[in-house]
């Protein structure tokens, strides 16, 4: 088949480059007010924990997890520096 129009390209190819592309619109929970946000996780975490699932850390485990988090960010930083 051959394209009769004067024009060659896409359909896009007509827009003067005047026109700007509509601005993107927030889809999921980014279009979602915070308080429905937070109660939908809500649910999620609730529902977590009912099936056997959820866990919730004790402050044993939760220092043991801040003090590894610490020393691994603690060692990249002074590799970083060392390198330079």
């Amino acid at each position: 088949m051959m394209n009769n129009s004067p024009t060659t390209g896409s359909p896009r190819s007509t827009k003067s480059n005047s026109e700007t592309p509509p601005a993107k619109r927030a889809r999921g929970f980014a279009a979602m007010d915070p308080a429905q946000q937070r109660r939908i996780a809500s649910e999620g975490g609730r529902a977590s924990h009912q099936s056997g699932r959820g866990h919730r850390f004790t402050s044993e485990e939760a220092r043991a997890a801040g003090r590894k988090g610490g020393q691994a960010s603690r060692g990249r930083s002074t590799q970083d520096t060392a390198a330079s």
